[in-house]
């Protein structure tokens, strides 16, 4: 009789969430190792990089994957561990690794519009999944409460927080596109899973 492996148990439950959580761990652990030069080079999206070097575009999708530190890991993950999987599960994989490049493109432009330094963290994507998470259980026709007062709470929060303090407004824009972007997609699903009753 062969002995239970106990770790023939554990479930890889959400692919993309798991193996983006990985990825970020990783990246952190050669920003270190390389100290600093990572970051600096391949996961820092700059405000003012040119647009003919080639490691601008490549740093659009990235910097959602690096971190400056440990606390700036661990807070991200927290909140994605939690949150991810139920999203997952509801839109999918593939739709999900869409959603998530988009939201990193997309801060990375508007970054580049706004400010000149760099942006780099999770905290767009993270806010994208918390507004997502509002339009899981979602019916034909009717608005959850919870989707009111998560937009309110996170963007709204955010927002003030940009107004009060803009020298922090770098961090705030991340949270914001990722919110509006977690709204975009959780709008365009929503119409998208009920348009054959229209």
């Amino acid at each position: 009789m062969k002995p239970n492996n106990p770790l023939s148990k554990l479930h890889y439950n959400s692919p993309v969430v798991l193996t983006y959580a990985i990825i970020c761990t990783v990246l952190l652990i050669l920003n270190y190792i390389t100290l600093g030069w990572m970051n600096a080079t391949l996961l820092i999206s700059y405000g003012d990089a040119s647009l003919l070097n080639p490691l601008t575009y490549l740093r659009a999708f990235l910097h959602v994957c690096g971190h400056a530190d440990w606390n700036h890991l661990f807070s991200n993950l927290i909140l994605l561990l939690l949150v991810g999987p139920a999203v997952e599960e509801r839109y999918g994989s593939g739709n999900l690794v869409i959603m998530i490049l988009c939201n990193a493109v997309i801060t990375a432009i508007i970054n580049g519009l706004l400010f000149s330094s760099g942006i780099i963290g999770a905290s767009g994507v993270v806010f994208m999944m918390i507004i997502l998470s509002a339009f899981t259980n979602m019916q034909k026709g009717k608005i959850p409460i919870t989707l009111i007062l998560v937009s309110i709470m996170y963007l709204g929060r955010e927002i003030f927080n940009a107004l009060a303090d803009p020298t922090d407004g770098i961090s705030q824009m991340a949270h914001i596109v990722g919110g509006l972007v977690g709204l975009g997609f959780g709008i365009y699903y929503y119409k998208k899973k009920f348009s054959r009753s229209y």
